[in-house]
């Protein structure tokens, strides 16, 4: 049996893929939670041991909701040609399709898009099937984050693409309808790791940390920490402005996933997400290569930071605003860009096995946390926010997170109150589901001909 940390415990990989339906309900599920919940995972086929936690096959698990019933569950790998062994490097160079396609899924424009940063989206159909490789009618010509950022006035899709040769940042604007109408190389930008950015209403937010481009690391992904890397934020005006660019340093860290970012009332600019410095680094990446030396959690000393960039002063503030290990920020997404009161975490205990798993809340304006556990040896996935039919509040709607419960060899779909974290339903599920990254609440209304049976 593997002894590498990403194919043990929550991460364990399922070796098949199943259909199940009428699943049982605890509670009673919201009527307008109609859709699919989809999430990505890292799942190596059987007998496959990748050589880092990143290089698993993706594989998306679904769960159907449709008026208060929780009509199936199915998981499907991603076919990629790398799913099939085919290399990322050939003679001709990279091969952007041979992805694993394991780290998010999204819907733009009435299409289901895996992602995994170093490719192209892979399209998948409602059912989980995958349909191909996916460059935007040949407008993409590099590779795409897996974070693109749909802004909610506008609908538009904010993304990038990041390589560790020149060009190193792309930076692409697709409409609402999913055309590529803007396109640009951002001046300026280093091979450091950038994995996900954040945009306001008025700027794009970039953040380069002191991880980058290492021709030495062999496991695959090559990159490391090196301190002759500075760490930095790029703040570019939206609307064709790459040649504007303007970078910030900051102290060294890396930063994998944005909360948020938005203008404040001053015109500063505010970003806030987890940070690991240079141990939780290198904690976190041996645990992510199963080398010795690790973390118990896949995010050693992961703590939340914020940053206030002053563009008339020229100035960033800098701090670590809590002593949570968390990870997998998110919010209510109509907030995207603007100011937001509340986000919500993952809780992971810390880089010594202390602490417990759980779903966390946090009140900006009054700096309150409140964490909900989820209980022994159960790890809660990302949690997504759902609004409710008629809400007002910010927080008036649902966080849906799936748990991996390892004394039950089970998982759960959670729904709970976006307000309390009170427990309105749970689904629960036929296996315990791999524990994954990222994931998305589609509803119906956003894939076209399908408010029907399937």
């Amino acid at each position: 049996m593997s002894t590498k940390p990403y194919l043990i415990g929550h991460y364990e990989p399922v070796a098949d893929e199943i259909s199940a339906t009428a699943l049982p309900v605890e509670g009673t599920l919201p009527p307008e939670l109609t859709g699919r919940l989809i999430r990505n995972s890292h799942n190596p086929r059987p007998g496959v041991t990748p050589s880092h936690w990143f290089k698993g096959s993706g594989m998306v698990h679904g769960i159907r909701l449709r008026e208060g019933r929780a009509e199936w569950y199915r998981n499907r790998w991603v076919r990629t040609p790398a799913l099939d062994g085919a290399p990322y490097l050939t003679e001709h160079g990279p091969d952007l399709t041979a992805s694993t396609a394991g780290t998010h899924v999204v819907e733009h424009a009435g299409r289901l898009l895996a992602l995994c940063e170093a490719n192209v989206p892979f399209e998948l159909t409602p059912e989980l099937e995958t349909v191909g490789a996916y460059d935007f009618g040949g407008r993409l010509r590099s590779a795409m984050t897996a974070h693109p950022k749909t802004d909610p006035v506008t609908g538009e899709l904010h993304f990038f693409g990041s390589s560790p040769f020149p060009p190193y940042l792309m930076y692409y604007v697709a409409d609402a309808k999913g055309h590529i109408t803007h396109s640009a190389e951002v001046p300026g930008a280093a091979a450091s790791l950038k994995h996900d950015f954040a945009v306001t209403r008025h700027h794009v937010v970039f953040i380069e940390g002191t991880v980058t481009f290492d021709p030495e690391e062999h496991s695959g992904i090559p990159y490391g920490w090196n301190d002759a890397q500075p760490a930095r934020i790029g703040i570019m005006p939206r609307g064709g402005g790459a040649d504007r660019i303007r970078w910030f340093p900051i102290q060294p860290g890396n930063m994998l996933h944005a909360a948020n970012a938005y203008e404040d009332e001053r015109g500063r600019i505010v970003l806030e997400g987890p940070c690991v410095d240079r141990e939780g680094f290198r904690l976190s990446w041996n645990w992510w290569v199963g080398a010795p030396g690790r973390g118990t959690e896949p995010n050693a000393r992961s703590f939340t930071r914020r940053w206030v960039i002053d563009l008339a002063a020229g100035s960033v503030d800098e701090q670590i605003i809590d002593d949570l290990a968390v990870e997998f920020p998110t919010l209510n997404e109509d907030y995207l860009g603007a100011e937001h009161r509340y986000q919500y975490a993952v809780s992971f205990p810390d880089e010594n096995g202390f602490g417990g798993y759980g779903i966390v809340k946090y009140d900006r304006r009054t700096g309150a946390r409140r964490v909900r556990p989820t209980g022994d040896a159960r790890l809660p996935g990302e949690a997504v926010f759902v609004p409710a039919a008629g809400g007002t509040a910010e927080d008036d709607g649902y966080l849906l997170t799936v748990v991996s419960d390892l004394k039950q060899d089970a998982s759960r779909l959670l729904v709970l109150d976006a307000a309390g974290l009170g427990q309105v339903a749970a689904v629960d599920l036929p296996r315990r589901v791999t524990a994954g990254i990222h994931g998305s609440w589609i509803p119906d209304s956003a894939l076209d001909g399908d408010a029907g049976e399937d």
